[in-house]
Order: C-alpha cells, then sequence, then structure tokens
C-alpha cells in the first residue's frame, strides 16, 4: 500500500511539473518533450488505477501518434511563434479566469473528498465481475455515455480544424495552381503561330 501510495504521488508530481513545463517552455520541441513525458506518467497514474487499457491507449495514440507528429509539424514548419506569443496579455485576463475557475473546481471536490469519500464514486457505474476491463469501458462508452463520446469527437474535429487553419498562411512568392485561371484563358492570347523557314530557328 505503501509503495502505491508512493508511485501515486510520483506519477502525479511529474504530471503536474511536465504541464507546468509545457506552457512556460518557450522552445515549443521541449514543449512537446514534457508533453510526451506527462502522457507517460498519467498513464502510469492509469496502471496504477487498473486501467491497463487507458494505459496502453494513452501511450500508442497520444505518444505515438498525436505527440510525435505534433513534434514533427512544429520541428518542419516554418512558424513564427512571436506572432502567436504578442497576444499573450490581450489575452492574459481570459486565460486568468478560467485558471480561476478549475482552481476552485477542484478545490471543491478536494474537499468533498475529504468530508465524504463515498459520494465522489455514488456516481461511479458498476464494475461488472465477469467482463474484462476493455469490454466493459466500450459497454460503457456505446451505451450510457455515447452522445458525450460522439461530441467529445467532435471538439476534437473541430480543434484540428482550427490547428490547420492557423499554421495555413500565404507565402509572398510561392506559385500555386489556380484553376480557375488556366480555365479561363484564351487560346488567343497565349498561342501565338510562328512561320519557321527552311534552315532557319525560331
Amino acid at each position: 500500500m505503501i509503495i502505491q501510495a508512493l508511485a501515486f504521488y510520483l506519477f502525479a508530481g511529474v504530471t503536474i511539473a511536465c504541464g507546468v513545463m509545457v506552457i512556460t517552455a518557450k522552445n515549443p520541441v521541449h514543449a512537446v518533450l514534457f508533453l510526451i513525458l506527462a502522457f507517460f506518467n498519467a498513464a502510469g497514474l492509469f496502471v496504477l488505477q487498473g486501467a491497463e487499457f487507458l494505459a496502453m491507449l494513452l501511450v500508442i495514440v497520444y505518444v505515438g501518434a498525436v505527440a510525435v507528429l505534433f513534434l514533427f509539424v512544429v520541428m518542419m514548419l516554418d512558424v513564427n511563434f512571436e506572432e502567436f506569443r504578442a497576444g499573450f496579455i490581450k489575452y492574459l485576463p481570459i486565460g486568468a479566469a478560467v485558471g480561476l475557475v478549475l482552481a476552485a473546481e477542484l478545490v471543491i471536490l478536494s474537499i468533498g473528498w475529504t468530508i465524504d469519500p463515498a459520494t465522489i464514486g455514488a456516481t461511479a457505474a458498476p464494475t461488472p465481475a465477469d467482463v474484462h476491463n476493455t469490454r466493459a469501458l466500450g459497454q460503457l462508452l456505446y451505451t450510457k455515455y455515447v452522445y458525450l463520446f460522439q461530441g467529445a469527437g467532435m471538439v476534437l474535429l473541430v480543434a484540428m480544424v482550427g490547428a490547420i487553419t492557423l499554421t495555413l498562411r500565404q507565402r509572398a512568392g510561392v506559385k500555386k495552381q489556380r484553376i480557375s485561371d488556366q480555365i479561363n484563358r484564351s487560346a488567343s492570347a497565349e498561342i501565338k503561330n510562328v512561320k519557321v523557314r527552311p534552315g532557319e530557328g525560331i
């Protein structure tokens, strides 16, 4: 029991520290590396709770795909992060308000857990005895929480579209194909008939 408590505090402390470093690191590559470390420690917390499937899902999907993909995008794209940081002071009050709301929710949750620990687990779904962890999670997600699950997918889709829109920039001097301009061209303006005499070049 003492080893589990020590492991919990170790994983939780490292996860919180990595979360702070993600939002305070000046180098975006370092921020992504701290994010990957936070994912690994969160997976350790899931293992301590007996949710091995969620732990492996966090490592395989988020660390193996999302975080690494974001790392390559940050390293390969020429993103001007100084422009993104220019509006930091402008949006600081909104960010501080959201942070205060989240801190108040955590304080209320911790007080309720301290006063009556049974209240927190009263709304939890019962764990079936004859079903393994992965199947029980799937049955719960696709029956009781199916609309919330689909809503979370829509939020992720909107976030992905927003991230693509933010990184899509128009650069000066880059030639791009414009199909409408090619179709609207007239043959008389683009084709020139030249009479070439024998033995002479154009």
